[in-house]
């Protein structure tokens, strides 16, 4: 059912910048100078890094940005850019937020890693509901674009993809995800590019489109970065599982960025709509190892990098039971489990895309970035050392009482590991 546009307006919390800008150094090339591709946008997300990030950006080209998120930015607000601290799943603040608005960057999202990948409500909640919330928004308000920061965990779920395109990658069976983030990312992206074309309650149409980002870095991310630091200082990242001829792809938080103000303007008449109900993979167009990719992390906190190689069923099953201890100890304690299953599947598993469809329709050209730069941007940041001793002998002697309570009142996964052992040793000879 269509909801009508609020009488009242409800209160919200709305920050605006006053003071001046941080100064820049004066650049008048004309490639320097960035087009304008929206009077005015709304940047759902906008108050974690990269929504935050998009709209720096967009302020800078002449947009007037509004960053709606329920959390405040780390970061000081620029000049053009209003927050307006507000959930994703409220009609009436998210329908007052979007007026006068051309454009909107739905980036929010809830359940992407740690222990938020278990909080499968919350995740449902946000992903689908606040999506269907930001459509109906799109149509009563008139908002021609829509854009969608999706995953590539839509097509991807632990099975092997080597220079995958749009084109001959179909959606993973969403009953089949190991995780309800990558299958509510998968709903929501099917929701958002469905309603390219639908009518818009003043007349013309909503013209949408989805970009299927990998993990995102940069050198003040603050989702990735720290913990994967965390987990190595712990002493998790003590072995390497998985094939050593694993790659991935990763996408520089400004990479991200550019794409989605190229996806802004392909969604214009100048552009003929060529975007339009259209999904593009977005990455730095390289391909990488995980363990080789975080050398440089591994050299800066002092730790050497893994050498003993282990199977990745062993690290599954530590995953499965982090995660069940997780929702035991829920009511009384919340433990962010240091990998989940569906990380594992990410760093064991070959999972590389193309980009060619966002060169051609979007003119998409990443520039070159190193993951050591932002690594010595963190290590500034975070200079004091940390001594993990205590926490790892008290994890490992949680999990070895776990597993061995696990193996005593369940000998059917005693059999089947054994099966899976005999089978890894088999390979082996």
């Amino acid at each position: 059912m269509e909801k009508s546009p609020p009488k009242d307006k409800k209160h919200r919390s709305v920050f605006k910048h006053d003071s001046k800008p941080v100064e820049q150094k004066p650049d008048c090339s004309k490639q320097a100078r960035k087009k304008r591709v929206s009077d005015k946008t709304v940047v759902t997300g906008g108050a974690g890094y990269f929504g935050f990030t998009l709209g720096r950006a967009l302020a800078k080209s002449g947009t007037e940005v509004i960053l709606y998120d329920r959390k405040t930015p780390l970061w000081e607000i620029p000049k053009g850019v209003e927050l307006v601290q507000a959930d994703v799943r409220n009609f009436n603040d998210l329908y007052d937020a979007c007026e006068g608005v051309d454009c909107v960057i739905h980036a929010a999202a809830y359940g992407m890693s740690g222990s938020e990948q278990l909080h499968k409500k919350e995740i449902q909640s946000v992903n689908i509901e606040g999506t269907g919330v930001v459509l109906e928004v799109c149509k009563q308000r008139n908002i021609p674009r829509l854009i969608y920061t999706s995953s590539v965990n839509v097509v991807f779920a632990g099975q092997t993809i080597i220079d995958g395109d749009e084109a001959s990658l179909t959606y993973f069976p969403i009953d089949q995800q190991v995780n309800e983030y990558s299958r509510t990312k998968s709903i929501a992206e099917q929701m958002i590019l469905a309603a390219n074309g639908s009518p818009l309650a003043g007349g013309g149409k909503l013209y949408t489109c989805a970009l299927r980002s990998p993990g995102i870095y940069g050198p003040e991310e603050q989702r990735h970065l720290p913990r994967l630091a965390l987990n190595i200082e712990r002493g998790l990242f003590a072995v390497r599982f998985g094939d050593p001829g694993a790659l991935m792809n990763w996408v520089h938080v400004k990479n991200l960025v550019q794409a989605h103000i190229l996806a802004a303007e392909a969604l214009t008449l100048e552009k003929n709509y060529i975007a339009g109900g259209q999904a593009y993979f977005i990455h730095d167009n390289e391909k990488v190892n995980l363990f080789e990719w975080l050398s440089p992390l591994f050299e800066g906190l002092g730790v050497r990098k893994p050498w003993i190689r282990i199977p990745v069923f062993l690290v599954r099953i530590s995953a499965i039971f982090m995660e069940n201890l997780h929702y035991v100890l829920c009511p009384i304690v919340e433990i962010t489990p240091p990998i989940t299953r569906h990380e594992v599947l990410n760093v064991s598993c070959m999972h590389t895309f193309k980009i060619n469809k966002a060169r051609a329709h979007l003119g998409y050209s990443p520039k070159k970035y190193t993951f050591a730069d932002c690594v010595d941007h963190y290590l500034k940041q975070n200079p004091k050392k940390r001594n993990f001793f205590l926490l790892k002998c008290f994890l490992w002697t949680v999990f070895l009482i776990g597993l061995v309570i696990v193996l005593i009142n369940f000998p059917e996964i005693v059999k089947f590991l054994w099966e899976i052992w005999e089978s890894y040793v088999g390979i082996l000879q």
